[in-house]
């Protein structure tokens, strides 16, 4: 039970976070955000193990896990739906 609400709370942080440095905080809510963080913890934790064969780590590691995940996550979506282009 603790753990759940442990990664909801690391999740939103995250998703927060990384949607301020992706510049789509705007566009999200709260729900949003926590979504992001955990989408983007089990995205970052799964390149994690692939690339470096990395498991844990501690709260740290797994904070800027879901981090990374999420801002890869974000920019893969911007890529994906357009919203990061200017138009002229």
């Amino acid at each position: 039970m603790w753990a759940i609400l442990v990664w909801i709370v690391i999740g939103g942080l995250a998703g927060w976070i990384a949607s301020k440095i992706m510049g789509t905080d705007a566009q999200q809510g709260i729900i949003l955000n926590i979504v992001v963080g955990v989408v983007g913890g089990l995205l970052g934790g799964w390149l994690l193990q692939a690339l470096f064969d990395v498991e844990g780590g501690g709260i740290f590691l797994t904070f800027v896990t879901c981090l990374v995940g999420a801002c890869i996550l974000l920019f893969l979506v911007k890529l994906v739906t357009g919203r990061g282009r200017t138009r002229v």
